[in-house]
């Protein structure tokens, strides 16, 4: 039992978050997670960091001509993403920053959630029919059990 007249130690997760973190891609399951995440961040009076992974390109990036097409469509779909939420985010009056990472999309957000001490990781579940055999995204993350993981649909 802790003594009631020493200071509360803070303990992560535990007194309101300070940061919120949301994984996006531009998918619609995405933009729902950061709209979730936005009002989540906007109750608790908390930081939103909002991540775009960039995936190590497949087989179509092999050619010059495919590699220019896939680093053009990603450069849209960032653009298109930030945008979104940061005027979202300027609407709901909550403090925002937009990371861009490259590598393993689980890895990545893991870490940076680590990094900005997020209280909260929330995802978009999942559209791609192979994931729901191979594991996905949120189940990684889930695995790490390093910070509550909310998957929206």
């Amino acid at each position: 039992m802790t003594d009631p007249a020493s200071p509360p130690v803070f303990e992560l997760g535990t007194d309101g978050p300070r940061a919120v973190l949301v994984g996006v891609d531009g998918s619609r399951t995405s933009l729902r997670a950061a709209d979730y995440a936005l009002g989540q961040a906007r109750r608790g009076d908390a930081e939103l960091v909002s991540v775009y992974v960039r995936a190590p390109m497949g087989i179509a990036a092999t050619t010059p001509e495919g590699a220019g097409v896939m680093e053009q469509a990603h450069e849209s779909a960032v653009h298109e993403v930030a945008d979104y939420i940061t005027k979202r985010a300027a609407e709901l009056r909550v403090h925002h920053r937009f990371v861009e990472a490259y590598g393993d999309v689980a890895h990545e957000i893991a870490k940076l959630a680590d990094q900005v001490r997020a209280d909260a990781v929330v995802v978009g579940a999942s559209e791609r029919f192979g994931h729901r055999l191979v594991g996905s995204l949120a189940i990684r993350l889930v695995r790490s059990a390093r910070w509550p993981v909310t998957v929206i649909p």
